[in-house]
């Protein structure tokens, strides 16, 4: 079992341990341009290849992305609450402890736990969770919602074809699929060294508040994941994907826009960083319990 959650984890340590320190030496990285390559070419491929390749069952699909958002509205609702208690600004703090970081850490993670079959769940809810940060994120940060950013993201229109692909057992013709997993497997890799290069930039700021709110973050989504399947009697695979994904650090995203909206990016950044830590420590401990 040691060395199963020692294969899981090594690669994801690695490759944000090279980005770290790539960014720890100022060396060259566009993190917008290689986050536009990876949003706008790389996942919409991944997504694509994942379904061309491995076909979850409709029923399924339908099940992960319901209990995909029923977790994001009671996260929501738990941490309106505690924030609101605590006397913290909900615009500055709801969409980082809302959504997790599905993306960069959690798609390896998943593909390497459980391989291609969880991959396809586990995007699955990294879709969902890209609409609902686009959506409700953005608009607790901005106070206003953006339709048209949201309509420009190409993952919603691979989620199309990956739908078709699905419900009328459709297969892409040789050259495309050559092509989508070409450009999808560059994906991962960019992911995971963007988020090193990340971490290595965010300043840190208000570690007591940091280290409460990240743990907050990582229990309170494994506690809600807990309970949504048990409600709705999610069982093996299903579940498995669920609860790690709801369990995951603090995206990145979710400082990128308080920077961009005026919220308290130096505090978000300090979650982001505090969250990500503790996570290498909490996931692969998870993932034993679980298998």
């Amino acid at each position: 079992m040691l060395l199963q959650l020692f294969s899981v984890i090594a690669p994801i340590l690695v490759c944000v341990s090279l980005g770290f320190v790539w960014g720890r030496k100022d060396w060259p990285f566009d993190n917008s341009q290689i986050t536009a390559l990876v949003m706008y070419i790389g996942t919409p491929c991944l997504l694509v290849r994942t379904f061309d390749q491995t076909r979850p069952d409709p029923e399924a699909f339908g099940e992960m992305a319901f209990a995909t958002i029923l977790v994001m509205l009671l996260v929501a609702f738990l941490a309106a609450v505690l924030l609101k208690l605590c006397r913290l600004d909900l615009r500055d703090f709801l969409p980082a402890l809302i959504f997790p970081n599905t993306g960069n850490l959690g798609l390896p993670f998943i593909l390497f736990a459980f391989g291609e079959a969880g991959l396809a769940l586990a995007i699955v809810y990294f879709t969902v969770n890209v609409i609902g940060h686009f959506t409700l994120g953005m608009t607790v940060a901005r106070g206003a919602i953006a339709w048209r950013e949201l309509l420009r993201l190409p993952v919603l229109y691979a989620v199309a074809v990956g739908l078709i692909l699905i419900i009328w057992d459709l297969q892409l013709p040789v050259w495309i699929s050559n092509t989508v997993d070409l450009l999808g497997g560059m994906t991962i890799p960019l992911m995971l060294l963007t988020l090193g290069v990340s971490l290595s930039r965010l300043p840190l700021q208000g570690v007591k508040r940091g280290l409460g709110l990240s743990a907050l973050r990582l229990g309170g989504g494994l506690a809600v994941a807990l309970l949504v399947s048990y409600l709705l009697g999610l069982q093996g695979l299903e579940r498995n994907v669920l609860i790690l994904q709801s369990s995951m650090p603090v995206a990145v995203y979710s400082y990128l826009f308080a920077e961009r909206f005026g919220r308290s990016a130096t505090d978000v950044a300090g979650m982001v960083v505090f969250s990500t830590i503790m996570s290498f420590v909490f996931l692969p401990v998870l993932l034993w319990a679980l298998t």
